[in-house]
């Protein structure tokens, strides 16, 4: 078997899993799931019936590429939110679809990662810490290293990407961003991005940014930039060594349905094309009609966004007189910080008031010598209002009854 599998870490959940084992929380109270980012609101219904209706396309091979319908219908997208130049985006070159991001991503380091570059100092993959997992054991399972780089309050939770050094950067072929982020919710800002794009062109390595919260957010008149239009406004319209991983998992709150784009840079496209095409991993025909139907609708999504909105506000009035937690740049997660450490808080949250939240120490690495998700919790509002008011009242109950506890 491939050795570098023994490498892979448990996944988050796995173990959380193993933290609340043995413990019977109260049985008066409901279990209440803040731990997975599973969106719960009502998927648009327009989306569902095309996907009944369509049903018919699975009599046929679909191709790896995509219909030319679904690439033009996300190009259309990409320009309108992101306001790219009409001419940009060639829907043969710039554009894939993909079965969600979550493979995109993990698939992309192992058609990118030259494993033979380097040979002396090994290649590196660098990614946020606190990060989402799959960025490690992408760069793990496609021979290279992960470069922890950390986000934590000191920096409002972004990325110092000057604070890298350039031997750091010489070995580098491809880095993970995650904009806004996962766990933490912070936006990168176009000047940040613009400022990688510089150092990726002096030292020859990928951006991938993962944009998949890019459509929760709270400011109507302020949506978080992404990494196409912080190219293109610098004059790189060929978007060269830029990728963008988008989703309608979050933004359309149909996370069964798998489905996402990648795009930009048309070299490296039609590479991950070429390695897609023996992957195996073409989009079924009737989710890719549906998925027309969705970036082709941008009501649902604000409706949805107005949800969210509410909920945040509703929990943060509640908790915030009795925890260390702010409103995130854009996201559905809080990353409040813990009185205690963060496993104990979990697993006595859990026992006595039945709520799941997820460690911090989990999702991310010791790199600097910290741990930069240690002391911290997420936590992730994507149920009903009901459900997220009840939970917020009930972790309040929970830390008031320990007032002077942790002081």
């Amino acid at each position: 078997m491939n050795p570098d599998l023994n490498r892979l870490h448990p996944y988050p959940f796995e173990k959380l899993a193993e933290l609340k084992a043995g413990i019977t929380p109260d049985n008066e109270l409901g279990h209440i799931a803040l731990s997975i980012g599973e969106p719960k609101h009502e998927p648009p219904v327009f989306v569902l019936e095309e996907l009944v209706n369509s049903l018919a396309k699975i009599a046929n091979y679909p191709l790896t590429k995509g219909t030319p319908e679904l690439r033009q219908s996300i190009a259309n997208w990409l320009r309108r939110r992101f306001k790219l130049p009409s001419n940009s985006l060639d829907i043969e070159k710039n554009i894939l679809p993909v079965n969600g991001t979550r493979e995109a991503l993990f698939a992309f380091a192992q058609a990118m990662i030259n494993r033979e570059a380097n040979t002396q100092t090994g290649a590196l993959v660098c990614m946020p810490n606190p990060f989402y997992q799959i960025y490690e054991g992408a760069a793990i399972l496609a021979g290279a290293e992960p470069y922890f780089y950390n986000t934590t309050a000191e920096t409002n939770y972004l990325p110092d990407f000057e604070a890298i050094d350039d031997a750091t950067w010489k070995r580098c072929q491809l880095i993970y961003i995650c904009t806004p982020g996962n766990p933490t919710g912070a936006v990168i800002s176009k000047q940040q991005m613009q400022w990688l794009i510089n150092k990726a062109e002096e030292f020859d390595f990928i951006i991938a940014s993962d944009e998949c919260y890019s459509e929760i957010y709270f400011d109507d008149k302020n949506p978080p930039c992404g990494l196409l239009e912080a190219a293109a406004e610098m004059g790189n319209t060929d978007y060269k060594r830029c990728v963008v991983f988008h989703s309608l998992s979050k933004r359309s709150n149909l996370p069964g349905l798998r489905s996402g784009f990648v795009a930009g840079d048309a070299d490296i496209m039609q590479a991950f094309l070429k390695y897609r095409t023996y992957h195996g991993c073409a989009m079924s025909g009737h989710h890719q009609f549906a998925s027309i139907c969705a970036w082709d609708d941008e009501q649902h999504v604000i409706d949805s966004r107005a949800i969210y909105r509410e909920k945040f506000n509703t929990v943060l009035e509640i908790i915030s007189p009795v925890m260390d937690v702010k409103l995130p740049d854009a996201g559905f997660y809080l990353w409040p910080k813990t009185p205690i450490a963060d496993t104990d808080f979990a697993q006595q949250l859990f026992a006595e008031k039945n709520i799941t939240v997820l460690p911090g120490r989990y999702l991310s690495r010791t790199a600097n010598n910290i741990n930069p998700g240690e002391n911290h919790i997420r936590m992730a509002l994507v149920a009903t209002l009901e459900e997220t008011t009840e939970a917020a009242h009930r972790i309040k109950h929970f830390l008031e009854t320990r007032q002077g506890t942790y002081e």
